[in-house]
């Protein structure tokens, strides 16, 4: 099984990117983030057409998740946001079972600035996310998406320039290590040690071209489901895309059973 995450940052306006690399790359499975379209203007159709059904939980102009499945897997068991979420809360999370899997799809909040409110709601976000993966530990786990931090000094290109940003401050990073602590593995770090590798470039200076980039997008699995992969790569091709999303997508592959 193949399963990939990618923040399309807006799926509309990446349908041909979405679905030529859906054709390209073949997963089974993919989580999406910012999907930011409400549900019943969802592409649905043309997801159907590249092969693929979806579960989705989405809002106007921002937010949003999905995820992808191949025709013949079924997703069950549909979570949609934290269980400690209110009614009305922003739509940062789904999750389901696919083939015993535990596949949970997270857009972690920015926070803004480490003095805004937003900032505070970023770091509450990541410990009740802990709070709700508890509960699955038992099963295989992988909790996938865009969780805005990057985990590790390898894992920007330029600390000094962001050690003060809400992305790879040390309080969020040590939030991100606290979720971790149940017995959550970052799985591309396990398998690649060394990389140096980012998954998201802003849109300015010519960050891609120049690879000024964040690790920000992460698959954290639990133990029972870190024995069972393969390995896990970053494919950049989709961020050279004309017009593309500012990440590109992070793919776990699991070995043949």
């Amino acid at each position: 099984m193949r399963i990939a995450s990618w923040n399309v940052n807006s799926i509309r306006p990446r349908m041909e990117q979405l679905t030529s690399w859906l054709v390209r790359a073949k997963p089974d499975v993919v989580c999406l983030q910012e999907t930011k379209v409400e549900d019943d203007k969802f592409p649905m159709g043309e997801i159907g057409e590249a092969g693929y059904q979806a579960a989705i939980f989405g809002q106007k102009t921002y937010n949003g998740v999905a995820i992808l499945t191949r025709f013949g897997l079924s997703l069950s068991d549909v979570q949609k946001n934290l269980t400690s979420d209110e009614a009305d809360a922003h739509k940062r999370l789904i999750a389901g079972t696919v083939d015993g899997i535990r596949i949970v799809n997270v857009y972690v909040p920015n926070g803004q600035e480490l003095s805004a409110p937003a900032y505070q709601y970023k770091l509450d976000w990541m410990s009740r996310l802990k709070a709700d993966l508890s509960a699955h530990m038992n099963e295989p786990l992988i909790v996938c998406g865009d969780f805005n931090v990057a985990p590790e000094a390898i894992d920007v290109h330029n600390t000094k320039k962001w050690d003060q940003s809400v992305l790879f401050h040390e309080t969020v990073r040590a939030r991100l290590r606290d979720v971790m602590s149940i017995g959550l593995t970052d799985s591309f770090r396990h398998f690649h040690p060394d990389a140096k590798e980012f998954s998201w470039w802003d849109y300015r200076l010519g960050a891609f071209k120049r690879n000024w980039g964040l690790r920000i997008d992460l698959a954290l699995v639990n133990e029972a489901l870190l024995r069972k992969i393969k390995d896990v790569s970053i494919d950049r091709t989709p961020r050279e895309a004309e017009r593309p999303s500012d990440h590109t997508p992070v793919v776990v592959d699991l070995l043949d059973n």
